[in-house]
């Protein structure tokens, strides 16, 4: 699966942003601002089938930030899930949740097709209920209030104002709150039983009906920009739903090992595919806990990753790591396959149809698998699951797709119900070393796309150089920890320069580099000025065939973080 890395470093906080940057979606909503400690208490589970754990299940209507709601509620050490909108009330039930949270969402639900929980869902799930933003306008509607568009749409700051001492989901806060609000639509009838707990100004902001344990906002607690948000969930979750917090990286560990222990059985045998990403590395060490040298790992070179990283990494993987690991070099059959290709989707067919032909022939000269081994994350899960139908693929997913099916392998994710920033905190615990955690996302089709056009050995070459020089500057300047991604790419594009006496016309690259938390949304990091001029002087001097810097200032969305 696509290695999505966040930068959460050693002492397990998110660092400051120096460059001034926005921190709100689910890309830029953490708690950044503040630096807040994870401490370890966080929330794991490799099986949804054997999750022993309290659970708080968020059905999504499709909110930007209902990620952020399942990192939010994790972050206080209990388990959250997200599931569809859709989900049978016996689907529900079977999970034995203490508390669902009805997440935001684009739709207005006085539109006539707009997304609704299942008939009977109020009266059948008889656990503590919490709405946000288009969440509480559902639950109101739904139990017989009105929910209308309002005179203007309400985004950005608010100061909220708490009518009552009495309420559970506001204990503990001051009166005034700082909150963020992102809607269209607003209560302006409450259903029986209910009675308005907030407003912003005129706005019935939160409402509550205490005996039936039914909760709702209208605005966001999960994004950094309502700073007390942590703690209105907190009461949701353990005042409200009664939890105690019994998710923590070290039961994770010990759970997943046993696990996998059981799965595999006595003499079953492992193999995994490792990209040199997070993601496949902290799955091969779980593994590698549990059954040790019965797990065979293939690295595979496909002359496209970073300078040196091949060797670097096999050389961890090895020495340090003492995994059962295998280097493949096939980087010329990759080439071989990337000629005259230029469309990025048939770059990643052609690169994914070789990765799996050269693990196949590599697998089948040891002993026989039955088992394989991919760093599936949730992210993957819930982006693999549609909200309304049929989803749309954007770009094919560098996984070894087909492999299970044609080699007649069953699969091992320990990772599906995490989060990046909880991997690599469970990497941590796993003494994976730093050069590993600490790596920036790396896309597994690699330099394939960020060379924009046909992929050549030369042209790989002359972006590993350029690349090199941008990472070793950042690493000295000590930017590195500080941005989340940071890259170079060479443009198919040619003009014409000065060196010296003589004239060139030679090609572009492009330096990009952004803040993020999960890879969802992105912003372009404000890299100083005299730092850029560095890197950009570096580069024209020291890499032949490049005679141009520029810097990318787009933001995900309306771009992508990589180029193709």
């Amino acid at each position: 699966m696509a290695e999505f890395d966040l930068c959460i470093r050693g002492d397990s906080k998110v660092p400051d942003s120096r460059f001034g940057v926005k921190q709100l979606s689910a890309a830029g909503s953490s708690d950044k601002s503040n630096g807040v400690s994870y401490n370890h208490r966080l929330a794991y589970s490799g099986s949804r089938q054997v999750l022993n754990h309290e659970l708080i299940l968020i059905l999504d209507f499709g909110s930007q930030y209902t990620q952020l709601i399942a990192r939010r509620v994790r972050e206080q050490g209990v388990y959250c899930e997200i599931l569809p909108f859709h989900t049978s009330i016996e689907t529900i039930a079977e999970r034995k949740p203490k508390g669902v949270i009805l997440s935001g969402g684009p739709s207005s639900v006085t539109e006539e097709d707009a997304p609704r929980v299942p008939g009977g869902f109020y009266e059948k799930v008889d656990v503590p209920i919490l709405g946000i933003c288009y969440g509480m306008q559902l639950l109101a509607v739904d139990l017989g209030g009105k929910s209308e568009p309002a005179d203007r749409r309400e985004y950005g700051h608010a100061k909220l104002k708490v009518l009552s001492g009495g309420t559970r989901l506001f204990n503990g806060l001051p009166f005034e709150l700082d909150v963020w609000m992102s809607h269209g639509d607003h209560v302006t009838q409450l259903p029986d039983g209910f009675v308005s707990t907030a407003t912003t100004g005129d706005v019935i902001t939160a409402i509550e009906n205490e005996e039936r344990r039914m909760f709702a906002v209208q605005f966001h607690p999960e994004v950094a920009h309502t700073p007390a948000g942590s703690e209105i969930l907190r009461n949701f979750v353990f005042d409200v739903c009664g939890c105690t917090g019994d998710w923590t990286a070290s039961s994770f560990i010990a759970d997943e090992i046993a696990k996998i222990r059981e799965t595999v059985g006595d003499t079953g045998r492992v193999i995994c595919g490792l990209s040199g990403g997070v993601d496949s590395t902290v799955a091969a060490m779980l593994v590698h806990e549990a059954i040790g040298e019965r797990q065979r790992c293939i690295f595979v070179n496909n002359g496209l990753l970073r300078a040196d990283e091949f060797e670097d990494t096999l050389k961890l993987y090895r020495d340090t790591m003492k995994l059962n690991v295998t280097g493949v070099d096939a980087s010329a059959e990759f080439y071989a396959d990337l000629a005259g290709v230029i469309d990025p989707e048939a770059k990643r067919k052609a690169i994914g149809a070789r990765f799996i032909k050269v693990f196949e022939e590599e697998a089948n000269k040891g002993e026989k698998a039955n088992w394989l081994v991919q760093g599936t994350l949730y992210p993957d899960v819930i982006e693999s699951v549609s909200l309304r139908g049929a989803s749309v693929t954007i770009k094919t997913h560098h996984n070894v797709g087909g492999l299970p099916e044609k080699m007649n392998l069953k699969l091992i994710e320990p990772l599906r119900e995490l989060f990046k920033d909880e991997v690599r905190l469970i990497g941590r615990d796993l003494s994976v070393p730093n050069e590993i955690l600490g790596r920036h996302p790396f896309p597994g089709p690699g330099l394939a796309v960020r060379i924009l056009g046909e992929v050549t050995p030369e042209k790989a070459a002359v972006l590993q150089q350029a690349d090199c020089i941008f990472i070793e500057e950042l690493k000295t300047s000590g930017l590195y920890d500080e941005v989340w991604q940071a890259f170079a790419v060479l443009l198919p594009v040619q003009s014409v320069g000065v060196m010296g006496d003589f004239r060139t016309y030679e090609r572009t690259a492009a330096l990009r580099a952004v803040t993020s938390t999960d890879g969802m949304t992105a912003d372009w990091a404000r890299l100083p000025h005299e730092f850029l001029a560095r890197v950009s002087s570096r580069i024209t001097s020291e890499v032949r065939g490049i005679n141009r810097v520029v810097y990318d200032i787009s933001s995900k969305p309306p771009g992508t973080i990589e180029w193709e």
